[in-house]
């Protein structure tokens, strides 16, 4: 479906901040497109000899507010417009948050989980020989998303830092521990929006200690989800969750800490012992306080918005709600928290990795999580004065801060 293009999602969800907050044309048109945008193919030698072709993308959406920044996703179904569409967000993301960077968004056609080891260091060092010019602390920085992670930004590290003959910690975040990486990185995201749904809940006087919640999406995200909301709000009760591969409920609730040891040791939260399955699908109806959409994009459609029953959606996903299903679900009084407010911790801790690599001192896992409290709850309170003054459902808010912001530095360079 046309609709369901993430880029052009991305693009009417621009079009409607731009509209509210009276952007002239030139700084609308100049908002709707990426800055530059690489395509490469990486050929592979694979472990049994053959050589095969992949194709890799990255794109540096806006600059002007920093160096671009944003993740690197290994998916089968990666397209260059999912790549735009992310690094679009990346940017309001960003913005939303008040961190000096810009927008970016890397990718590579591939099924990573039919791939050894071996295989992913090949293809991680041929990325960077594709477009390790044009990264660099100071001009762009790639970070983990799907289906990468420490092990993969470590290889790519050392391959910039063979390239150029210097140590560049800086260039790329979610690096392991040892190798610069910060404290707080793997549960940043999941943490920032937590931190996010304490705050909604704070303002709709609902007790977080009472509420119950489903996890839809059970990678890193979503686990450290279903543990956090307890952990942070002090209590909970997770009904269900689901993976790619189906999903579990118990009314009674679900031990967060047992549910992911099965995942881990089975590869699936599906059998898990005290459990009934559910699909996917239903478990986003669900009637729950909280729901954590924690997949990939377009989950909550205008097909199923009319039937979904949580009071409060907290996105840590990118793009889980199609524009159809905003208008829907704010109709039905539905506090959605954005993806680009929810899940920018993880931009906001890799932007702290950044600061301490370029400085070479590196913050307590007590300093990362406080400042990123603080980042995150200054962060709501802006969108949530904007939705408050403007009437609008919370991602518009979300945009018209973020747009906002963008647009006074594009304007201040003298771009337009």
């Amino acid at each position: 479906m046309a609709e369901l293009n993430p880029f052009k999602i991305a693009q009417a969800q621009l079009a409607e901040a731009a509209e509210k907050l009276g952007l002239d044309d030139a700084t609308h048109e100049f908002l709707r497109w990426p800055r530059r945008e690489y395509r490469f193919t990486l050929p592979i030698r694979m472990d049994n000899g053959k050589t095969k072709v992949f194709h890799g993308y990255r794109v540096q959406y806006n600059n002007a507010r920093g160096p671009t920044k944003g993740g690197l996703r290994w998916h089968p179904d990666e397209t260059i417009d999912t790549v735009r569409a992310l690094a679009a967000w990346m940017t309001w993301k960003c913005a939303v948050v008040d961190i000096p960077l810009g927008g970016g968004k890397g990718g590579v056609t591939c099924n990573p989980k039919e791939m050894s080891e071996r295989e992913k260091e090949r293809l991680a060092r041929a990325y960077i020989r594709a477009v390790g010019s044009e990264l660099g602390v100071h001009r762009d920085v790639p970070a983990p998303d799907v289906y990468t992670n420490p092990q993969i930004m470590a290889w790519m590290m050392d391959e910039y830092e063979a390239m150029h003959g210097h140590s560049h910690p800086g260039m790329i975040t979610g690096k392991p521990i040892p190798l610069g990486g910060s404290q707080g990185r793997g549960d940043a995201t999941a943490r920032g929006g937590v931190y996010i749904v304490r705050e909604a809940l704070a303002t709709m006087k609902v007790d977080p200690k009472s509420t119950s919640y489903a996890v839809q999406g059970f990678g890193n995200a979503g686990q450290f989800a279903a543990t956090l909301h307890a952990e942070i709000l002090g209590g909970g009760k997770l009904i269900a969750v689901s993976d790619s591969r189906g999903g579990i409920i118990n009314r009674q609730g679900l031990d967060p800490q047992r549910v992911i040891h099965h995942k881990l040791e089975t590869g699936k939260v599906a059998d898990f012992p005290g459990s009934e399955p559910i699909s996917n699908e239903d478990l986003l109806e669900l009637e729950v306080d909280v729901l954590y959409p924690a997949a990939l994009e377009n989950a909550i459609t205008g097909e199923n918005a009319e039937r979904i029953q949580a009071k409060v959606i907290c996105e840590l996903a990118n793009g889980p709600t199609t524009p159809e299903a905003d208008a829907i679900l704010h109709k039905k009084g539905v506090f959605l928290l954005p993806d680009l407010l929810a899940n920018a911790g993880g931009v906001t801790v890799s932007y702290f990795e950044q600061v301490q690599n370029t400085y070479n001192y590196y913050w307590s896992l007590d300093d990362v999580q406080a400042q990123l409290d603080r980042k995150m709850t200054d962060a709501f309170n802006a969108v949530y004065a904007m939705q408050q003054k403007e009437k609008v459902h919370m991602r518009l808010a979300a945009y018209l801060v973020a747009v906002a912001r963008v647009a006074e530095a594009c304007k201040l360079r003298g771009w337009v």
